[in-house]
């Protein structure tokens, strides 16, 4: 077997044995599961129990409107009284079926919809508990101070530090894209049994949280860069939590466009393409809205490509810093 093969392997056991990996793998199920779930039952039809009392409740509802107007037809600016007060409140009331309309409505199992609702919280979480098992899981090597006795196996520090890279790496793209796969089609599922499945949607959804899992297995890249490069799993949570409070505020602060914020080009790259607000293109030369005169689109456009563009420089420079501080720097 190949030196470097038996070097992944080794890698991919301590992956698998690390306790906080194992538990936030754990999580990675459990809290998708429990997004599933209730993003079904808040989506449950109503029974013909309930759409029966719903339709007899209507009823009541709007008898006792109609009582109310016959008897006080000014409150209602109908000025006739008697029968003729009657039949201008019957004309003016909505009847029982939109009284059931307006009470019964229920949110519907669409998966457009929850792409861009209970999805990108999916994606969210896959992201965080995965950048947290790419630190955790070669922070315990600094820790504990194993690296020097993995070098002592394997001198060429070039091979250690991609072995791992590929590990952290694919274990999260593994995990990230079996559960967003299984996410959505188990919401496909109950969307087809419910007649609320549209041609097409199913394949979209699948899209989305494939190119979710690529944010959660660049994520957890990240985590594990930024941990090979400080040597401390404290440190690189203590910097990322850093930059995302403080860097959307300083971003607000010195009046830097929304292009900018790593937020928004996250939300493009799971959407497949994002927009946010921009005063630039609020002006008499933008693109005035449809029905609306005088009022124009003041959003722009995020794509994928952008947004990839963006944040990969980021995790590029960060990469090359790791990987060049690693084959310099002494490993205690």
């Amino acid at each position: 077997m190949n030196a470097y093969v038996r070097l992944l392997l080794v890698e991919v056991r301590r992956y698998l044995r690390r306790r906080a990996v194992q538990l936030l793998m754990a999580a990675c199920v459990a809290v998708p599961a429990f997004i599933g779930v209730v993003t079904i039952l808040n989506t449950q039809p109503p029974s013909d129990a309930d759409i029966a009392q719903l339709e007899r409740d209507a009823e009541m509802s709007r008898q006792s409107e109609l009582d109310y107007c016959t008897e006080n037809p000014t409150d209602w600016g109908i000025e006739a009284t008697g029968e003729d007060a009657a039949a201008a409140c019957a004309a003016q009331i909505p009847d029982a079926d939109e009284y059931a309309d307006e009470y019964g409505y229920y949110d519907t199992l669409r998966l457009r919809d929850e792409e861009s609702n209970s999805g990108v919280a999916v994606a969210s979480v896959l992201a965080i508990l995965l950048l947290l098992a790419g630190t955790t899981f070669t922070g315990h090597d600094w820790n504990s101070g194993s690296v020097s006795n993995q070098l002592l196996f394997e001198p060429r520090r070039t091979r250690v530090w991609t072995a791992k890279a590929l590990v952290a790496t694919g274990g999260a793209l593994l995990v990230a894209a079996v559960v967003m796969t299984a996410y959505w089609a188990v919401l496909g599922l109950v969307a087809g049994s419910r007649d609320t499945l549209a041609d097409g949607d199913l394949l979209h959804a699948f899209q989305m949280g494939w190119r979710s899992a690529g944010v959660a297995a660049a994520s957890a890249l990240l985590g594990f860069v930024l941990t090979m490069l400080f040597r401390s799993t404290v440190a690189t949570i203590g910097i990322l939590l850093g930059a995302s409070v403080a860097g959307s505020l300083l971003l607000a602060a010195v009046g830097i466009s929304e292009r900018w914020n790593p937020a928004v080009n996250l939300l493009a790259l799971i959407d497949n393409g994002t927009t946010y607000w921009s005063e630039d293109a609020c002006s008499d030369e933008g693109s005035e809205v449809d029905g609306y005169d005088g009022y124009y689109d003041c959003e722009e456009v995020v794509t994928f490509g952008d947004a990839s563009l963006y944040l990969g420089s980021f995790l590029l420079v960060g990469g090359v810093a790791s990987f060049v501080s690693f084959g310099r720097r002494d490993v205690p």
